[in-house]
């Protein structure tokens, strides 16, 4: 039962953080930089619908569930044998916790203070609500993606460990 409590955990914390790191990655390499070649206002405009459709239930499934999921293949590789994936779940935690904290610190605060900016086509300056946006939370999602991904890599291995036990 603990074998197989195992290999759930890990897979299904896996499938999170791969989603999260795929969201993360689709930001860096595509909408930003799509958004990057829009004008002022129609960058305050997307970027605070988008900031306001992403709350929902299946990006709090996946955002959520990847630390709760991972949280609990370390718990369950911890005890017996069969601790090989061990550290590289402790790994992939770790970055997932570095993901998290980066978005609460940064990028939250940073979507707070756009969607404070008020409706994009009142704001008597989208540029000025833009430069105070745009280049800081394209970086830190870069940061995000990275971090992500590593954990979803440390994950993979864990499964390859897994696998051959």
């Amino acid at each position: 039962m603990l074998e197989l409590a195992r290999n759930a955990a890990l897979i299904a914390a896996t499938v999170s953080t791969g989603l999260m790191a795929g969201l993360f990655y689709a930001f860096a390499v595509s909408v930003m930089p799509g958004l990057g070649r829009t004008g002022d206002g129609v960058f305050v405009d997307a970027m605070q619908r988008i900031n306001a459709a992403i709350l929902n239930g299946w990006f709090a499934l996946a955002f959520g569930g990847a630390l709760v999921l991972t949280a609990l293949a370390v718990a369950l590789h911890i005890p017996g044998d069969g601790r090989e994936p061990l550290p590289w779940t402790v790994a992939a935690l770790v970055l997932y916790g570095a993901v998290l904290v980066i978005t609460f610190a940064v990028n939250v605060p940073l979507n707070n203070e756009l969607e404070a900016a008020g409706d994009a086509g009142r704001t008597t300056d989208a540029a000025a609500v833009r430069a105070r946006f745009e280049t800081s939370w394209v970086r830190w999602n870069v940061v995000r993606a990275v971090l992500n991904t590593g954990a979803l890599g440390a994950l993979a291995w864990a499964l390859v460990l897994r696998g051959r036990a």
